[in-house]
């Protein structure tokens, strides 16, 4: 798999690029502002044999603002590769009022992209031939939403969680904004997340990478 990271918006949102390297196939999850260098990345990234990447998904973890900007402009942009815009249905409603969310902020972000599929809680999707598992985790938001890459050793994969803004490295998600759940949100990391092998690489909506046994271990929320 190949991965690439990209720092994006005001908020500082993890955006990630992720592409089979054998098929090209390829995801964002959240891309949250900044199109225009999501869409360069998207251009100069190559699979060792020079396969230039088609986007299957664009990929949402909740539907607040800054995980969600960028997205009607990346689709637009690579209407080629008709990418499918995702998201759990239980943040339609948020993803929808993107245009009123950006206001509260003294910004001027637009409607946002219709949604292509609704995904649930243990769907699979495949991307080339990265298999990825959806984990619904309520709590920060309504429809927050975990996605597990799974280990692929052909495909130099790593067990892996891009948890969005529901745990974050030695810390957790607010709860204080739209639709929020604090005591959702920790039962959702104990059951949902905690429950994964220990190495597991975890992949936050925002900040540096950490893995579950790190978490469990060092995590001052989670004593």
């Amino acid at each position: 798999m190949i991965e690439k990271t990209l720092v994006v918006g005001p908020f500082q949102c993890n955006c990630r690029i992720l592409v089979c390297q054998t098929t090209g196939d390829a995801l964002v999850v959240d891309p949250g502002d900044d199109a225009s260098n999501i869409l360069t990345s998207l251009k100069e990234i190559k699979t060792p044999s020079g396969l230039a990447i088609s986007v299957k998904y664009l990929l949402h973890t909740h539907g607040h603002l800054d995980h969600i900007a960028a997205t009607r402009e990346v689709k637009e942009a690579r209407s080629a590769d008709a990418p499918k815009t995702v998201l759990h249905r239980a943040d339609d409603e948020l993803y929808m009022k993107l245009r009123m969310q950006s206001q509260l902020f003294q910004l001027d972000y637009g409607d946002p992209a219709p949604i292509d599929h609704y995904v649930e809680d243990g769907e699979e999707l495949r991307i080339g031939k990265m298999r990825i598992s959806i984990i619904h985790t309520p709590g920060h938001s309504p429809g927050s939403i975990c996605f597990r890459v799974h280990e692929d050793l052909a495909e130099e994969t790593q067990e892996t969680l891009y948890s969005g803004d529901t745990l974050f490295r030695e810390s957790v998600g607010r709860t204080d904004l739209w639709g929020g759940n604090q005591t959702q949100m920790f039962k959702s990391i104990r059951n949902r997340i905690l429950i994964l092998d220990g190495d597991t690489r975890v992949c936050p909506g925002h900040g540096p990478n950490t893995t579950i046994a790190h978490e469990i271990k060092k995590n001052p929320f989670l004593v």
